[in-house]
């Protein structure tokens, strides 16, 4: 410590003192879980790569994140990296506990990117300072929002291209259907996404500290473990946080607890978590893939659909169940019992004052909007612009089928079924509870007849009803967001309750469409004993093993007694 203080009082770079003394850190709660294990090897690259490098010769620390460091930086202070002392760190070890650190991070740095800070050191750099700056503060978040603002683009241009007829006529033409060039870009690229070049930097590192054996088996032992399904999945987090951050504003202290414990987490606390930054896109992603391959499957092979689309199917796999294979005993099936009550019991709970988000889903999707009652103007006109794109989905899908107009009769009808419903469960429900009950599974029967009779009158195909479907449930929640944008409108008008009616409606369908597969999978005991021993540290396992036991046993106690 004496020494690392005399660093003050010596001019690194020949003319100024330091201010900020950056040290090596050593993550000690790697060997947890594979989470934490895939932190601490990313926290070695940052840290020990990369400040290291940008300290000198670059003379950038990532360090200037902090306010501290503009401040240091804008005054002309200095920052040094030391590795003669290695300072103890401990990282997050869950997912939850990592996602809300990404998502405070993702959020500081949005709110860095519309900083004055920024914008004077952009000024006064020069290119090459200006240029490490970037990369080691925001450029890094603008990298990942554009790398997924990209995929959106390519599935909606997809889209177009399969609905407009392009793709067949261009699928004929010998230059594009016979471009090798082509095939051997994306074929590399492919090879690419993997994550190899992602994960060169690590390899060096750890095979120049503890040899080049030990990295490329600790490399192959990540992939086995899942580590591209975590970091796929974190960059989902990154992306959400830090362009609602760009959009609105409004970054917030995220309390991780940084607990040392591995727990399992409800499903209602993951959806909770993770409905709006992940479920939501990985759900508009399947559709949009679905879509695809169902009107372009008549002159495409299916190896070419898979070629095209697998990375982007594994994006949506991730997105959608990442959270549930990190999760502990998530597929062990009584925590999956639990876990159904628990979130019945969360969706259909009444909001209110003091009824918090954990209780009741009302108060949890009013606190979901906040940050639109906070917004400005153009962060508005930016939510509702970003809504559109559902309409534009709905109407290349309808023109296909050339029933555009009867589309938007059906959906009138459908919000004035939901706003009846909405009326009578506030002035029916309590008095007339069986009348109330009665009208609702009329609507249902009537629902189911019309679908029977378009089926054997209509001579409708499934794949035809799998194709309404995705007409109007994309539709149907492009216009919840506009209307969640156009709060006090909506509001003022009357049609909030129906909103509010129509929001339970899709999260108790997306709840369904998470929850099926993985109460699918928990009713084999292999799946979750597998999870254990692949994710999860021997001692934690064990641990596992042993709590199962003793709750089998108690369980056995219980039901002797009430005997």
């Amino acid at each position: 410590m004496r020494n690392l203080l005399q660093e003050f009082l010596k001019k690194h770079d020949g003319v100024r003192y330091p201010t900020i003394l950056g040290l090596r850190e050593h993550i000690f709660t790697g060997s947890v879980s594979s989470l934490a294990w895939f932190m601490s090897n990313q926290e070695t690259s940052f840290v020990t790569i990369g400040q290291r490098l940008l300290a000198n010769p670059l003379n950038v620390e990532p360090r200037e994140i902090l306010l501290n460091g503009f401040n240091s930086t804008l005054r002309e202070g200095n920052v040094t990296h030391h590795e003669y002392i290695q300072v103890g760190k401990g990282r997050d070890v869950g997912l939850n506990q990592i996602s809300m650190f990404e998502a405070k991070i993702a959020n500081g740095n949005g709110e860095q990117t519309l900083s004055r800070d920024i914008y004077r050191l952009g000024h006064r750099f020069d290119f090459f300072r200006m240029l490490s700056c970037y990369f080691t503060t925001v450029g890094f978040y603008f990298s990942t929002l554009v790398t997924v603002l990209t995929v959106y683009v390519f599935l909606y241009g997809r889209l177009y291209l399969v609905l407009s007829g392009l793709e067949q006529g261009l699928s004929r033409e010998p230059a594009i259907r016979d471009n090798k060039p082509l095939q051997v870009a994306l074929a590399s690229q492919s090879f690419v996404q993997i994550g190899f070049l992602m994960a060169l930097p690590m390899l060096m590192e750890i095979g120049l500290e503890r040899g080049f054996r030990t990295a490329l088996s600790e490399f192959i032992l990540m992939q086995l473990q899942l580590a591209p399904v975590f970091f796929t999945f974190s960059l989902g987090t990154k992306t959400h946080y830090y362009g609602r951050t760009l959009l609105h504003g409004g970054a917030k202290y995220r309390p991780t607890g940084r607990g040392f414990v591995v727990f399992h987490a409800k499903f209602a606390e993951n959806y909770r978590l993770y409905s709006r930054s992940h479920f939501v896109k990985g759900i508009e992603m399947m559709i949009l893939l679905i879509v695809y391959q169902i009107f372009g499957h008549t002159y495409r092979s299916t190896v070419a659909y898979v070629l095209i689309t697998a990375s982007l199917w594994f994006m949506v796999g991730t997105w959608l169940f990442a959270p549930f294979l990190f999760n502990p005993s998530g597929f062990e099936w009584q925590k999956i019992v639990d876990d159904w009550t628990d979130w019945n019991k969360w969706i259909n709970n009444r909001g209110g004052i003091g009824v918090p988000s954990e209780k009741s889903w009302e108060s949890w999707w009013e606190e979901e909007q906040e940050h639109l009652q906070y917004s400005g103007k153009r962060g508005i006109i930016a939510e509702i612009l970003l809504a559109l794109r559902f309409f534009i989905y709905q109407y290349g899908l309808v023109y296909h089928l050339h029933v555009y107009g009867a589309s938007w009769l059906v959906i009138v009808l459908i919000l004035f079924v939901m706003k009846t419903v909405s009326v009578g469960r506030r002035r029916f429900s309590a008095s007339y509870q069986l009348v109330f009950r009665l009208i609702k599974g009329l609507i249902f029967l009537t629902f189911v007849s019309i679908l029977v009779i378009l089926v054997t009158l209509a001579h409708m195909t499934i794949q035809d009803i799998i194709v309404c479907i995705f007409i109007f449930m994309p539709t149907g929640w492009g216009m919840l967001l506009i209307a969640q944008a156009l709060r006090p409108v909506v509001k003022k008008a009357g049609f909030w309750g129906s909103v509010r009616t129509l929001a339970r409606g899709y999260e108790i369908v997306m709840g369904l469409l998470l929850f099926t597969p993985v109460a699918f999978l928990a009713w084999f005991p292999f799946v979750s004993e597998f999870q254990t021993r692949m994710l999860f540290n021997q001692a934690f396992s064990r641990g596992l093993q042993i709590s199962r036991i003793l709750g089998g046993h108690r369980k056995d106690r219980t039901s002797r007694h009430k005997e």
